[in-house]
């Protein structure tokens, strides 16, 4: 089977680059790109979840994965942060490729170098907000102080400091979601993983989370991988990466 991968280059240059087969590996792995993956094959069983899919992201770049359930998209995600191996094909951060690192130093890029914000929040039930949001930078070695001062100001820029002594079943989904973009991004993640991060909200708080989602990105310059199924959501992209049958491919006109 020949396999088919697609990478385009963010909207702000106005460029696109596409190619096929070993193209795809270069195009993936220009010294510009930040995260890029090429000729991913993933199977569950009997179904193939990835087939052949590529992907290539900039620092600063919000690309938008999408596709109708059971495409592969969230599949593609799990390969990029390093949390899913692929059976085949290659995942390269910052020119390393993630296959060849150990479980620890995968699990030590994800705690530095990567954030997370999946569709329910995923929220310690047990902790307040302040001590969620803080959990990521407690468990990189910083004294509590520090990681609360820190995640504090997340919160606060994100409209929510007012909750911070609460604890998750005490607030609402859109307040919870937030927390989970403050936690998300305190310590500071050249990339954000954002899995469905508006689907378990009505739509005018998701709306309110993904603009302070993307605005508090791009001030960082964390290149944001989000993945949904809703155009609207999709909207707040640079461009938009549609994932069908397990494969990717960039869409010209989100360029």
């Amino acid at each position: 089977m020949t396999s088919t991968t697609s990478t385009a280059s963010p909207g702000h240059d106005g460029a696109a680059a596409s190619a096929t087969g070993s193209g795809a590996q270069e195009a993936g792995t220009a010294p510009d790109f930040l995260l890029s993956a090429s000729g991913l094959h993933k199977t569950y069983g009997s179904t193939a979840a990835l087939d052949g899919a590529g992907f290539a992201i900039r620092p600063g770049e919000i690309v938008a994965v999408m596709g109708p359930s059971g495409s592969g998209k969230s599949t593609l995600l799990h390969c990029l942060a390093g949390i899913v191996p692929p059976d085949a094909g290659t995942v390269t951060y910052r020119g390393q490729e993630l296959s060849a690192m150990s479980d620890a130093e995968r699990s030590a890029l994800r705690r530095s170098d990567f954030g997370f914000v999946f569709q329910f929040g995923q929220l310690v039930p047990e902790l307040t907000c302040l001590e969620n949001a803080s959990l990521p930078l407690r468990l990189a070695g910083f004294g509590r102080k520090e990681a609360e001062s820190r995640a504090g100001a997340w919160l606060e820029r994100l409209e929510v400091e007012d909750v911070r002594r609460k604890r998750p079943g005490e607030v609402s989904g859109g307040q919870g979601q937030r927390v989970a973009v403050a936690r998300a991004l305190a310590s500071g993640p050249r990339v954000l993983f954002a899995d469905e991060p508006t689907g378990a909200l009505d739509s005018l708080n998701g709306e309110r989370v993904m603009q302070l989602l993307t605005e508090s990105a791009r001030e960082t310059r964390a290149a944001v991988v989000l993945v949904t199924h809703e155009s609207r959501v999709a909207a707040y992209s640079d461009r938009e990466v549609v994932v069908r049958d397990g494969r990717a491919r960039s869409m010209a006109g989100a360029l």
